[in-house]
């Protein structure tokens, strides 16, 4: 038995990555869609996963298309979309037991394959198009969505510095889409769109599980209908920043939100890739970084501070709640953490802490199913030979002057704001 093997077979329009692991008694197929990210798109693509759910030919209600998946000894569907760089995500993702640990009569991995094909290829039409009322009761919940992270106002103010800081890269369109575009979308342009997303966009197929033996590749090239693989562009990695900006908004809001958005220039093919995610343990990525201790612990100047790398698209955030009136020391005591990682004010021993928390980290995301698919799938997005084993191994070799590179070579793009209406802060430099 391959243990932890990936085997990747390039099809005609697109590719099956086959993860051998005896670690899981369950089944993950997983169907990966992916296009470049584009506002004429992004509204309905947000809108095809809460549609998909809602039945297909043979199961025409959510309540029958559930029942089906009870009947495959309690099977579980996923979907959503997602943002990765410059790339807009959909994926549908099917749960099931490992027939070969249950006594069966039937080939539960059949029947699946089988209900995971109806669900893509055979939703519920009216006319030439989606249900229309499924599809306006489904608008709705997305409007909702896009409602609560209106009001989830940590993500309000990360979504609009975003919009701020990558105003004229594709980066800066929200996943979830525009309410705006919802007015437009009906069943028929709804479905146009999708049998275009079939067959246009790239397709990425995941089978995890203890899957020697049950020809999963050969049932899934039978489902699959297309003979064509979209190429993904790379992304924007903009490295010279002349000055950065400041952005200061107001809303009704006790805690105030202030956010960096940080040009690294290094995204995940990159070979100081490894050396980026150390830097981000040291600076905010743990309870033991520079951020927490100083400006939450030892200043209690944050209800929360941390940072977190976008691997695709070469920036780094730094997010922090703070009380209106303490912006202008919050904001000098974050910049003095960055000022102090490239100077190397940290120790040899920072560093292996850091190290044995990342490494512990990725080794327990490998131990679930969704997370072995997500880091094996880092490899499709940023066209790398970089396995996630590999990526463990080239973070315990980071050494303290990779680190300190990397601080230097990360440059400061915006700050963002999100105070209260009658907030007592000052812009600034």
């Amino acid at each position: 038995m391959r243990e932890n093997v990936e085997e990747v077979i390039s099809k005609q329009g697109y590719d099956i990555h086959l993860l051998h692991t005896k670690k899981f008694k369950t089944i993950h197929i997983a169907f990966k869609f992916v296009t470049n990210l584009s506002r004429d798109s992004i509204t309905k693509r947000a809108l095809l996963p809460y549609v998909l759910q809602q039945g297909t030919q043979n199961y025409p209600t959510a309540i029958a298309l559930r029942q089906q998946l009870d009947e495959l000894y309690g099977a579980v569907l996923h979907m959503d979309s997602s943002k990765k760089g410059e790339n807009h995500i959909i994926t549908v993702r099917l749960e099931m037991a490992n027939e070969q640990y249950i006594s069966s009569q039937t080939s539960l991995l059949d029947q699946a394959i089988q209900l995971l094909e109806e669900i893509l290829y055979r939703p519920k039409l009216e006319g030439n198009g989606f249900d229309p009322q499924q599809v306006e009761r489904e608008k709705q919940t997305l409007q909702s969505k896009m409602t609560a992270l209106t009001e989830d106002k940590m993500s309000f103010a990360n979504t609009r510095m975003i919009e701020e800081m990558c105003e004229s890269e594709p980066y800066q369109l929200r996943v979830h889409g525009y309410r705006e575009d919802l007015e437009e979308i009906n069943g028929e342009s709804l479905y146009q769109y999708y049998q275009k997303m079939l067959q246009e966009d790239r397709l990425d197929v995941f089978a995890i599980g203890d899957i020697d033996e049950l020809d999963v590749m050969d049932k899934i090239n039978q489902m699959i209908q297309r003979n064509t693989q979209q190429q993904l562009t790379q992304p924007t990695t903009q490295q010279q920043i002349e000055s950065s900006q400041t952005i200061i908004e107001t809303d009704q809001v006790q805690q105030a939100k202030l956010h960096f958005g940080y040009r690294t220039g290094i995204t995940y093919d990159d070979k100081k890739y490894p050396a980026l995610h150390v830097f981000n343990g040291l600076f905010g990525g743990f309870p033991s970084s520079k951020l927490f201790l100083n400006v939450r612990e030892k200043h209690s100047l944050a209800y929360y501070a941390a940072s977190r790398v976008e691997s695709h698209k070469g920036l780094l955030f730094v997010f922090s709640g703070i009380a209106p009136d303490q912006y202008d020391r919050a904001r000098s005591i974050i910049l003095e953490q960055m000022e102090q990682m490239r100077t190397g004010d940290f120790t040899e021993q920072d560093i292996q802490e850091t190290k044995d928390m990342l490494v512990n980290q990725l080794k327990e995301t490998l131990d679930n199913p969704q997370g072995m698919m997500e880091l094996h799938y880092q490899q499709v997005l940023g066209n790398s030979q970089r396995s996630p084993e590999q990526f463990i191994q080239e973070v315990q070799q980071v050494t303290k002057q990779e680190v300190t590179d990397v601080a230097k070579q990360i440059q400061l793009d915006t700050v963002y704001l999100l105070t209260s209406e009658d907030g007592d802060s000052n812009e600034a430099s």
